[in-house]
């Protein structure tokens, strides 16, 4: 097919065009069938997302390109859709009962999250400017509507104008980095671009593109200064949306990241190194003393995001010197951080009810008088996220750090113990007054079977990482060694 896409791009990108026949099937099954079996149109998102995963298996281990060159087909791509796929799966997982509560049709939101996967998915394996566009466009739209889903609702609807400005603001710069980029080299694919700039590292327009292309990508990973937009949002939007904001934009923001600098820009990480220091430390030290104060749960879980995205900084920075350790601590620390995020804010899910909202310190209370389990699960959640032993969350942390002090970066790894230290103190007040503060209010917990289902998933995978992490690193070793044309290591020489 000259011109096009030939039969073997087509069976390349077939996890892509399963996921998008999915999302359509969704959308047809919201106008026909009648609104007594709506419910049934979460576990058909849920088949699909798992039927996406099937066909992607083969893939895992393939390293070439296709669609001409503007998309990878290699396990660093593979790694992140199977994480994407995890995180909108455990999304529809926490949003049946959600949505009944706040009377929402299910239909088109399903859509929504599975067209972000989408976005995501492509995000993660375009090695060409214009893949990782239309893949970010498509993720942003569809976040821009599911944050204002809940019409009736006023913070959601701010929180919706709030996301789409800013994230235009974001997009420009991002474009006018990339436009100078093309301006150089006079094309829009990474390796390409990477080729030509090599030797070209004083080159006056380059510190501007790299400025710019941070920024860009700063707005969209939560990065200080570049954050202001996250607690709004995360605190208007509808709960399993600011599950999957927080973790699924973040992994598939990253993965941008990781694309565009290490596969386009290896030669300048002198310059994005420097910027990309000093972002982690803005970004783990606001976020953790802004979530000091906060007595909203979901406000609080924002800034905490923001930390997180700090200490994953922490990584970048590394891979500038120790590539395979930092790119590697990298992944498994996004693995981690979904199913401790996800487990805290299915619980904060779990409480919203036609009585109660649930977002406020004052709703813990008494929770773990209520129902042990969920109390214990939460107890699980915070310990993980502050990274005490033996939970995912410690395993992550011990990785990140250990890349720092890898890469020679040894008051990186100091200020990231710091403020690990920090956050501790904000994660256990949430355990303060759920096991020892007020009586419960408010009606009964429901306990529906898809966020039955999410608890145990999101508890199984942070104590089994913690206790046995090696299946994880020893993915992820293989999945950072595909980074590149010739692998990341090769690269980066």
């Amino acid at each position: 097919m000259p011109g096009g896409l030939s039969p073997s791009d087509f069976t390349a990108l077939m996890p892509e065009f399963v996921l998008t026949g999915v999302a359509l099937l969704v959308l047809l099954a919201d106008a026909f069938l009648p609104r007594a079996r709506h419910g049934a149109i979460a576990w058909f998102s849920l088949a699909g997302l798992v039927l996406t995963a099937a066909v992607l298996v083969p893939y895992a281990g393939e390293h070439a390109t296709a669609a001409r060159g503007m998309v990878a087909v290699d396990g660093f791509g593979a790694f992140f859709k199977f994480l994407f796929l995890l995180a909108a799966g455990l999304t529809i997982l926490m949003s049946p009962r959600y949505l009944q509560v706040e009377g929402a049709r299910p239909g088109t939101y399903y859509f929504l999250v599975l067209c972000a996967t989408l976005g995501m998915m492509f995000m993660a394996s375009g090695i060409d400017l214009v893949t990782i566009f239309i893949g970010l466009e498509t993720m942003a739209i569809s976040f821009y509507i599911l944050v204002g889903f809940i019409k009736p609702n006023r913070r959601s609807n701010e929180a919706a104008v709030k996301y789409f400005l800013l994230g235009t603001f974001s997009l420009g710069l991002l474009l006018y980095g990339m436009s100078i980029l093309y301006g150089l080299t006079a094309t829009t694919n990474l390796r390409a671009i990477a080729t030509i700039l090599a030797g070209e590292e004083h080159h006056p327009w380059l510190p501007l593109a790299v400025i710019l292309v941070v920024a860009g990508v700063g707005f969209k990973i939560a990065a200080v200064p570049f954050h202001m937009w996250a607690p709004d949002v995360y605190e208007g939007a509808p709960t399993p949306i600011t599950a999957f904001l927080s973790v699924g934009s973040k992994a598939a923001s990253f993965a941008m990241l990781l694309r565009i600098f290490f596969e386009g820009l290896p030669s300048a990480n002198g310059d994005w190194g420097i910027l990309f220091y000093a972002l982690a430390v803005l970004t783990m030290t606001v976020g953790n003393v802004a979530a000091l104060t906060q007595s909203n749960v979901k406000r609080m879980l924002a800034y905490s995001s923001i930390a997180h995205a700090g200490y994953l900084l922490i990584a970048i920075v590394a891979a500038t010197r120790v590539p395979q350790t930092g790119v590697k601590a990298a992944l498994i620390y996004l693995v981690v951080y979904a199913f401790m995020q996800f487990g805290a804010f299915g619980v904060v899910t779990l409480l919203r009810r036609h009585d109660v909202i649930g977002e406020e310190l004052k709703d813990m209370s008494g929770l773990f008088q209520r129902s042990p389990l969920v109390g214990t699960a939460m107890l699980l959640f915070m310990l993980s996220l502050g990274g005490i032993p033996p939970t995912a969350g410690f395993m992550g942390k011990l990785w990140l750090f250990s890349a720092a002090i890898d890469g020679g970066y040894y008051w990186l790894a100091v200020i990231g113990v710091l403020n690990s230290a920090v956050s501790l103190y904000y994660y256990l007040r949430v355990v303060v007054f759920m096991w020892f503060k007020g009586d419960p209010t408010g009606s009964e917990l429901v306990m529906s079977p898809g966020m039955a289902i999410l608890l145990a998933i999101t508890i199984a995978g942070t104590i089994a990482i913690g206790v046995y992490p090696r299946p994880l690193f020893d993915l992820a070793d293989i999945s950072a060694r595909t980074l590149g044309a010739g692998g990341i290591t090769a690269t980066l020489r």
